[in-house]
């Protein structure tokens, strides 16, 4: 177990996003975290306490976790000096990037010599199946997004808060870095072997009762040209029940890729459903989450009653308005 709580490293973040493992922490498990670490030229700021080392020890932090997604993965050379040095100190070392802690000599060494641990979350720890793509029992509800980074985990950790509140059956299934460090399970899916993807999905989300959903961790996009397999993986290994379309509309272009536009939701809508019916004919489109922090509330609630009049589909921020009409409309399924 990673032990909490946590002193978050935001490093030399070039912008917010990049801090989304930061921020999805702070957001989600607030009392995980004691404060962030930022190193110069940082552009990212997740609103805890900016706080050295020492500090962070002095307030009980107990594990350093690297809250930054970068492309790629990678641990810089000038993390490497606040990470060794953080293990000198006696932090453990938390990490979800592709670029493993323990392939790093230094890293190890230093580990060994001060007795912290090394955490990589973004390594499977399960020989998952191939899938078969047989039918299971229960509910599944999947956000499929027009783009990487739209909100799908944020969406799916407001519904599953807002059914537990009404007392229904529901269970947040991690499927990337932030959604494991938050819960402490899951499947990290974008390291999977590519052949073990969808079985990987059926494997976190067995048969269940009838009345139990299991509210799956969006990932990447069908539009976006460097991560489109793990959505497919997700919605032909998570046979969902219903889908939520997710969105985020001050985007100039999809992240990363300048030459590529964000879809239309309604293009959205007819590239996912079909591919959802192949593993289950039944799926239906329930409603839209729209990710609107860079709009004022005025600004969003008149975009939100566009989108909604547009699509006959609620239309919601369930991290800004909460997750109570999309739960509404799950319990139509």
């Amino acid at each position: 177990m990673i032990e909490t709580p946590y002193l978050l490293f935001l490093g030399d973040a070039p912008d917010q996003l990049a801090a989304k493992v930061a921020q999805g922490i702070k957001d989600w498990r607030p009392e995980n975290a004691v404060g962030q670490f930022r190193m110069a030229g940082c552009k990212a700021d997740v609103g805890l306490s900016d706080m050295t080392l020492a500090e962070a020890k002095s307030a009980g932090a107990k594990t350093l976790v690297i809250g930054v997604a970068n492309r790629g993965g990678v641990i810089s050379p000038a993390w490497k000096e606040v990470l060794i040095a953080a293990l000198e100190m006696g932090f453990d070392l938390a990490s979800g990037l592709h670029n493993l802690l323990r392939d790093e000599g230094d890293l190890v060494a230093a580990s060994q010599t001060h007795g912290g641990t090394l955490h990589d979350v973004r390594v499977p720890s399960v020989g998952y199946p191939i899938a078969n793509g047989i039918k299971r029992s229960g509910k599944r509800v999947l956000a499929v997004g027009t783009d990487c980074s739209v909100g799908k985990m944020y969406t799916a950790l407001a519904l599953d808060e807002a059914m537990r509140k009404r007392g229904l059956k529901s269970t947040f299934r991690a499927t990337g870095q932030t959604g494991i460090l938050i819960t402490g399970h899951g499947v990290p899916l974008d390291a999977v072997i590519a052949d073990f993807m969808a079985g990987s999905v059926e494997y976190l989300t067995p048969d269940n009762d009838d009345d139990h959903w299991d509210i799956i961790e969006g990932q990447g996009s069908l539009f976006h040209v460097s991560f489109s397999g793990v959505t497919m993986a997700l919605i032909h290994g998570g046979q969902p029940d219903a889908l939520i379309l997710s969105h985020e509309p001050s985007r100039a272009h999809m992240r990363g890729l300048p030459g590529y536009t964000l879809p239309s939701l309604e293009t959205l809508r007819d590239t996912a459903l079909p591919l959802a019916r192949i593993s289950n004919p039944a799926c239906q489109v329930v409603g839209i989450a729209v990710n609107t922090q860079h709009m004022t509330e005025d600004e969003a609630l008149s975009y939100l009653a566009e989108v909604e009049a547009r699509m006959g589909l609620p239309a919601v921020d369930p991290y800004r308005q909460g997750a109570d009409r999309l739960v509404d409309a799950l319990a139509a399924v």
